[in-house]
């Protein structure tokens, strides 16, 4: 059977229209870029979600990271996360669950979840091997059956860190990093290397894994194992060795016909954020670049959304097709629901900021400008990203001037200069 990429290939299908009409574009323009790789439509037919094109000319996407941990498992409350960021815009939702029943739990998921969802299949692998005795222990066999049983289930991505390799782990330890690696599937895979002395399955036998793609008909989101950690640790050596084997893998993604992705930096200082977007398009062609963040300081616990916000939307702006969301509780513990909330509306914002810059989304400001002129606060309410947000704020806030706020009372600038002008026209 045909895999999606291929399929564009020989035409326009339904799954491409459906896009295409969502993002108002032509159905062609769509098809080539699916066609090129340069745009993914994750979309594995045992889940069959809700079509959500990523990539080159689209809107820009977010993601929306949910699960467990050893510490708390609770499904009831992942799946309120879940409804949360359906709630708030999310386009996608990760389960990176650790603890409880895992399978469990990536399957609820999916079962309430109408939209893409991705996994990190060597988390599990991992702690599988860990119960067993040491994750080093994990083997060939382990990894690739890991990575079959959430295809089984209806995965639609998958991130896998094909790129770390002993070449590139040799890297990591001549590069004078500070955090080493942060990444946690990285430093799986990372300390398998060095204690077997081994080359990465997940590289070595790249071509199986294409296969299982394709039979499955899921996307590989390319991990970015060694994304630096911090802002000292930024494009060195160990991040763009990985990255030039990732450009490699895209290109054997596309020759079979399986769709792909690129994962980004992690900790990168606002002046660096352009070039490394620009390094990735340049490396990987084009290929669907999906960020965390980017971080632009280390200093901000507590408030990392805003951070990779700021990073994330310079990303967009500069060619970031894909936003994965970070919340308050980034760096410090498992989020909570509120923090999720705080988390997908940050993300949504940068989004949007991104395709502002880009030349796409300027009716929904246009409305909200003329709304406010109007001093219309309904539908500035449902313009807004958090309408209730918004609300609660104009409801604390309201005086006997009714149409104003209490910000500036019977003094609303708005108000008065509107007033001026209209006794000018008459």
């Amino acid at each position: 059977m045909s895999t999606i990429m291929q399929q564009a290939r020989k035409g326009v299908t339904p799954l491409i229209e459906a896009v295409a009409e969502k993002e108002g574009l032509e159905p062609e323009f769509v098809r080539r870029g699916v066609a090129s790789g340069r745009i993914v439509i994750p979309c594995n037919p045992i889940h069959d979600p809700h079509p959500c094109g990523i990539g080159e000319g689209l809107s820009i996407k977010i993601n929306a990271n949910v699960g467990s941990s050893r510490d708390r498992v609770d499904l009831a409350e992942e799946l309120e996360k879940v409804a949360v960021s359906l709630r708030y815009g999310a386009d996608a939702v990760m389960d990176l669950s650790t603890g409880g029943d895992i399978d469990a739990i990536r399957r609820a998921i999916l079962d309430a979840c109408p939209v893409p969802v991705g996994t990190v299949p060597i988390y599990q692998i991992g702690l599988t091997a860990a119960r067993r005795g040491a994750l080093v222990d994990m083997d060939e066999d382990d990894m690739f059956r890991g990575i079959e049983t959430h295809a089984k289930d209806g995965v639609d991505f998958m991130t896998v860190h094909c790129g770390i390799t002993k070449e590139s782990v040799a890297w990591v330890k001549r590069s004078g990093r500070i955090t080493d690696v942060v990444s946690r599937g990285g430093s799986f895979l990372t300390a398998w290397i060095l204690h077997n002395d081994m080359e990465n399955p997940l590289y070595e036998n790249f071509d199986y894994l294409l296969e299982m793609a394709r039979d499955y008909e899921f996307s590989l989101s390319l991990g970015d194992g060694f994304r630096p950690g911090c802002i000292h640790d930024a494009t060195d050596g160990a991040q763009l060795s990985e990255l030039m084997t990732l450009g490699s893998l895209v290109k054997r993604c596309r020759e079979a016909g399986v769709q792909s992705m690129v994962e980004g930096p992690g900790h990168v200082s606002l002046d660096m954020v352009e070039t490394n977007m620009r390094i990735q398009k340049s490396v990987c062609d084009g290929a669907p670049f999906y960020v965390l963040g980017p971080l632009v300081t280390d200093i901000a616990p507590g408030y990392d959304h805003i951070v990779g916000a700021i990073g994330g939307a310079v990303a967009a702006w500069h060619g970031a097709d894909f936003l994965c969301y970070l919340t308050p509780a980034e760096h410090l513990s498992l989020p909570t629901v509120d923090d999720v909330r705080e988390g997908v509306i940050a993300s949504k914002i940068a989004a949007h900021v991104g395709d502002l810059a880009r030349g796409r989304g300027h009716e929904r400001d246009l409305t909200m400008a003329k709304a406010r002129k109007a001093l219309d606060w309904e539908t500035m309410f449902r313009t807004s990203i958090d309408p209730e947000k918004a609300r609660r704020y104009r409801e604390r806030g309201m005086t006997k001037e009714e149409e104003g706020c209490s910000m500036c009372g019977d003094v609303c600038a708005i108000k008065i200069v509107s007033e001026y002008l209209d006794a000018k026209k008459d």
